[in-house]
């Protein structure tokens, strides 16, 4: 039996469990090595000889992403909640994705910069819609009380997932464009090129093979809902549910209209962070895929260890504070990361000597970068699995999918203004540090907004 009945409701097997909580584990890579820490600031630093401007196109990539997943995701959702069945709407989107991460490999030194933007875009948009219709099965799966503990656990579970597959990149694939060795002073596995950025590009099929084989556990063991409308009736169904959802947040559930718009501002500080961060310390350090590749392990083993934390920290204080605790580290973090350029940090009161003693991370101010790193590490985990948990505690099981796609949406509707922001400031002044600092304006809003939410967003108001 895949599932246990308990009076009204069913509950998965720990079996099923672990076939959802792998769901991240599966799809964690593209995330950590492909958009944050490798492929991205590859794409920023050694695709083209413009950085800022490749920073800038990087953003901008982003930016559609997140229009089209902003737009598109509420609507998913309601008719997953008529059309029951998720695990065919996951099968759909994952084929997208492991087909355009597969396309990176093509994006070599000199070639368009029109190919890795447009299929980093087809492969955000499914890994996003993916997600919606994972993250809408958490209700039906445990208890209420249960449900940040699973919550943080898959999300650390994924942090794992990424940061072996950066180990595996940064220790066996990625070589020192200088000495063509890799970490453990090997040759690149494969006999992959770094001047060709070889290195990179691997890690668009590497991705795309850990998801297809680590998300099939998701689909053999973890209940589904049954079957409800035909596709067409639910198209339609859904697309009239969704109307009446806005409407009811705005009349009857205020709080959790509330809550959904203080995660959409603070989401798009995290989302920018985690977007731009590692491009942002390749541009002023001039960092290669091994710096890039250790300081993301670093933030991934930081953030496996909070995230598990967490989630006792969840089911004891509740996700609120778990999430305005994460808040305030990241606003550190961010006012660090800013504060920080080449021979100084804390904007200058601190004077850090620039000498270069070889090796990764040689000069005082990458050891200060490290630093707020892994405040980053700390508290990005546990910002977003608490916020889930959040939710999940606020809404009842068969509203999960309209709900999670509205979730979605909070997570993706203005995020492309924290990178238009970046964008903006970045092309106006050429700094790409005072475009990072807008990210600080919406980790900001979002901590204020949230702390005046009640906590669960129950309804009615």
């Amino acid at each position: 039996m895949s599932t246990l009945q308990t009076g009204m409701e069913t509950r998965a097997s720990s079996r099923g469990i672990w076939g959802w909580m792998l769901f991240d584990w599966a799809a964690q890579p593209f995330f950590t090595v492909v958009t944050t820490f490798v492929f991205g600031p590859y794409f920023v630093a050694r695709l083209t000889e413009d950085p800022v401007s490749a920073q800038a196109m990087w953003s901008n990539m982003a930016t559609v992403s997140s229009i089209i997943i902003a737009v598109l995701s509420p609507v998913l959702g309601s008719i997953a909640d008529q059309s029951g069945a998720r695990k065919p709407w996951i099968l759909f989107f994952a084929l997208i994705k492991i087909a355009s991460l597969s396309m990176l490999w093509f994006a070599a030194p000199g070639s368009s910069l029109l190919w890795p933007v447009t299929f980093m875009i087809l492969a955000s948009i499914a890994a996003e819609f993916s997600i919606v219709f994972n993250d809408s099965m958490m209700p039906r799966l445990v208890p209420e009380r249960e449900v940040g503990r699973i919550s943080n656990t898959a999300w650390g579970l994924g942090y794992l997932g990424g940061m072996i597959v950066l180990i595996l990149v940064v220790g066996f694939l990625a070589g020192d464009p200088k000495t063509g060795k890799t970490l453990l002073g090997l040759s690149p596995l494969f006999g992959l090129d770094p001047v060709q950025g070889e290195d990179a590009r691997v890690t668009g099929p590497l991705a795309a093979l850990w998801y297809l084989i680590f998300v099939l556990p998701m689909f053999l063991f973890t209940p589904d809902a049954a079957r409800g409308l035909p596709m067409r009736q639910a198209v339609r169904a859904g697309v009239a549910q969704l109307k009446s959802t806005v409407a009811e947040l705005v009349t009857h559930r205020r709080m959790t209209l509330r809550f959904l718009i203080a995660r959409m501002l603070y989401q798009d500080g995290v989302n920018g962070v985690l977007i731009l961060g590692g491009a942002f310390a390749a541009g002023m350090f001039g960092w290669a895929t091994l710096e890039i590749g250790l300081f993301g392990i670093l933030i991934n083993v930081v953030a496996i260890f909070s995230c598990l934390i967490a989630g006792r920290l969840d089911r004891i204080m509740g996700s609120k504070r778990v999430v305005i605790g994460s808040l305030i580290l990241l606003i550190i973090a961010t006012t660090g990361i800013v504060s920080t350029g080449v021979n100084y940090t804390i904007f200058g009161l601190v004077s850090l000597p620039a000498v270069d003693g070889g090796g990764p991370f040689a000069t005082s101010a990458e050891k200060a970068y490290l630093i707020f790193g892994a405040l980053i590490g700390a508290a990005f985990g546990p910002v977003q699995a608490s916020s889930r948990s959040y939710l999940a505690r606020s809404i009842s099981v068969d509203e999960a999918g309209r709900y999670f796609g509205i979730y979605a949406l909070s997570g993706r509707a203005t995020s492309f203004l924290a990178t238009l922001s970046f964008s903006i400031v970045t092309y106006a002044t050429g700094s790409a540090r005072l475009g990072m600092a807008t990210l600080i304006v919406f980790l900001g809003a979002g901590f204020l907004l949230l702390l005046a939410t009640r906590y669960p967003a129950k309804s009615p108001d």
